[in-house]
Parts: C-alpha cells; structure tokens; sequence
C-alpha cells in the first residue's frame, strides 16, 4: 500500500497513541445486535461518546497543545468549535497549563458551553456557523499573540483522532469496514491511516449529512469546494469545506463518502438510545444512518463510529419525537367529523379499541374549508410500529373517516 504524500502517515499515530497513553479513554467496542442482524453479519459501536469531554475531540486536541513549547502554551490557545472541539481544547488546555480562549456560533447547544466553561476556558459567541466562529477565532488569535488550535486542519489534530482508528483494530483485528461521521475530515483522516496502515483492505466510508455534504462536490473536482449549508441537527458534521489536509488524505484512503437524511439521522439516534443505551448526538449517529439507510453499503464484520454524545437534553427530545415519527411509533393526522355532540368522542373511542394511544388533539372549527356542519381534528397518536399504523389507518378508512396527512 502507498501512503499518501500528506503531513501524517502510520507512524505518527503510533507516536501519537503513546502520547496520550493514560490521558484519554481507550473507549469500549460494544457488539450491536440489531445492527448485526440487519447486515448479516457482526456490528460493532466504537464508543466515542464515553470519551473524556463526550467525543473525540480530547485526542487530536491534546496532542497538538502537548507539542507547543513553553512558550507557546504560555500564549494561550484559541479555538472555534460548535461545541466538541471547544470542549476538547478547554480539557487539554487545562491540563496542560494553557490558558484557552474558544469562538463558538451563537446558536452552539448550552450544555456544550458550558462544559467548555467548566473546564477553565473563556467563551466567545459569535456568528450563526462554525465557519464565522473560526474567521474570529483566526482573527483573536493574531490579535493576542495566541496559538490558534483549529478542529480539523493539522497534522497532530489528525494523527490523534487518528488513535481511535488503532484501538479498533486492536478490539477487532478481524474489521473489513469502518463506517465514520466526517465534518472537516479530520477523524476521518486519522481512522483510515490507522486503519490502512494496519491492513489495507480495511475499507473506510465517510458519512456526512445531507444538508452540509461538501466532501462528494470536492471529490468530484478534485479539490476541496464549499457548499451552502441548510439547517441541520448533526451541528458537530456542519463544515461547509473540507480542510485541504483531511481531504487530500481521505481522497487516497477512503472508499466511499455518502449522505444522510435529517430522518435517517433521527432514526439513528433513537435505535442508539433504545437498543444500544448509548446517548449519542446526532453528528455522532451519522455512521448507524448510514448502516439504516443501505445495509448493503459495509460488508461485516463493521465497526460505526459514535463520534459524540454531547446532546442538549432539549434537542434530544425533538429528535426522539422525530425518530419515533419516522419509525412509525407515531402517526398524525387530520380527521373531518360532523359538527355534532359525542363525534369526537366515537372517533376517540375506536382508536382505543384499535389500541393506539391519543396523545394529542387540536380541534377546529371555523377555517375556510370546512362546512358549516363540519369540525376538523388534527390527532398525533402513538402505535406499536409501521404495521400498527396501517391497521390503524385501514380500519378507520373502513369506518368512513376520510383521513388527510400533510
């Protein structure tokens, strides 16, 4: 195998591993079987959400403070993060001594900032996206005389996330796929010279979310290209450019880079919670979507990366909410009823004797569609899976309810 001609390569993670000896976590490898049965064949959750700080940021982040002189760490280090990288430089700054100042977006979940707080670190909000906090962080960091720290785009960043990639082979000598959510690339990276280094035909796929996906368009013209971001809840993967480092590594190493849906990410998350007890963000659950989406994708046996699990308590249950919608555990819709006593109550009572549990109803009575003698109802109802719904729905239909989903 040639390694390619880039800044890090299969020895420097070694190097790196030894470095963080006895500072991070060598995270468990937990045997998924529900994912196993999916595929055919054995999966397997590399746990980086139980890592020190909740992700794997705490790897890359030590290694490049570490490899500061005395001098530099007495600068201090700057950083722009949505909320793991923060974190990660604020835990490794502080053991290291260093005073760390961190940019993140405005919109960047409360708990993330303030485990970066409680670690020591000053916090800045500024601008709607990660890219607007690095542009301050790059600017704050010249302003101070500090050394800035970025999340993806240097060799020690990725020989360190890189020792994750290590520990897998090491936990599963026999892995064939290694599937892992891809941001800037900088994880990614490090994996697939961990991996390659240690067998070649490892194959490593890259997942990104659909809504901020720049590493297919930079694939394809052969350099790293932006892209217009859209709201996504995987705020950990929504870097609108690839690092030119990262990419120019996993253009030779990675097999495959594919997308995710919002829903498939939502689902992800939930089959994490429900049957691994793993609590994991959605960036984090980018690898198990994948897996969801197109089983056929990594050939057994697998190992998904969960890349974090720093989850605002909020967020995580709009996204259940969303993951047991798109599971079918949840069905909404609007109901037209005669405009007359006891008709929601008829139409209540059935859905109990079909065993689906009302959660929730809003009931109208004027809008400009409806007759006079008419109400409209709009039910969100609980149901034991995609199969219940149907019966839920035939049923109803049968009973002369014109049902409208929108």
């Amino acid at each position: 195998m040639t390694m390619p001609p880039a800044a890090v390569g299969f020895d420097d993670v070694v190097a790196a591993r030894e470095v963080l000896r006895g500072v991070v976590t060598a995270t468990p490898l937990l045997h998924s079987w529900v994912l196993s049965d999916r595929l055919g064949g054995p999966v397997y959750l590399k746990c980086e959400n139980l890592q020190r700080t909740g992700s794997f940021k705490a790897r890359g982040a030590y290694l490049r403070i570490s490899r500061l002189t005395d001098a530099e760490r007495s600068r201090g280090v700057v950083a722009a993060s949505a909320g793991n990288h923060a974190q990660g430089v604020a835990f490794a700054a502080a053991l290291l001594g260093a005073r760390a100042t961190v940019v993140v977006p405005e919109g960047a979940p409360l708990p993330k900032i303030a485990a970066t707080r409680s670690y020591g670190a000053e916090i800045i909000l500024h601008g709607a996206r990660v890219e607007d906090a690095l542009v301050r962080a790059r600017a704050l960091a010249r302003e101070q005389g500090s050394i800035f720290i970025h999340p993806f785009e240097h060799p020690d960043i990725v020989a360190g996330q890189g020792t994750a990639g290590l520990e897998i082979v090491a936990q599963c000598p026999e892995v064939r796929t290694i599937v892992v959510p891809v941001g800037g690339g900088g994880l990614a990276a490090g994996i697939a010279i961990a991996a390659k280094g240690s067998n070649p035909a490892i194959r490593v796929i890259g997942v990104q979310a659909e809504a901020v996906a720049p590493f297919p368009a930079s694939l394809a013209a052969g350099h790293p290209v932006p892209v217009e971001s859209a709201p996504t809840m995987a705020d950990g993967i929504a870097v609108a450019q690839p690092g030119g480092l990262a990419f120019g590594i996993l253009a030779e190493l990675a097999d495959r880079i594919v997308t995710v849906s919002e829903e498939a990410l939502s689902r992800a998350l939930l089959l994490c919670l429900e049957r691994a007890k793993q609590v994991v963000e959605p960036a984090g659950a980018a690898g198990v979507a994948a897996l969801l989406d197109d089983p056929r994708c990594a050939e057994p046996p697998v190992v998904v990366v969960l890349s974090g699990g720093n989850i605002d308590p909020l967020l995580l249950a709009k996204v259940l909410r969303q993951g047991l919608s798109a599971a079918g555990r949840y069905l909404t819709f609007r109901c037209r009823l005669p405009d007359r006593p006891g008709a929601l109550a008829t139409l209540l009572a059935e859905l109990a004797d079909l065993g689906a549990n009302v959660l929730d109803v809003v009931h109208a009575r004027i809008t400009p569609h409806l007759r006079v003698d008419e109400v409209e109802v709009q039910l969100q109802v609980e149901t034991r899976g995609p199969g219940h719904c149907d019966e839920v729905i035939g049923q109803l239909r049968k009973s002369g309810y014109t049902l409208i989903f929108n």
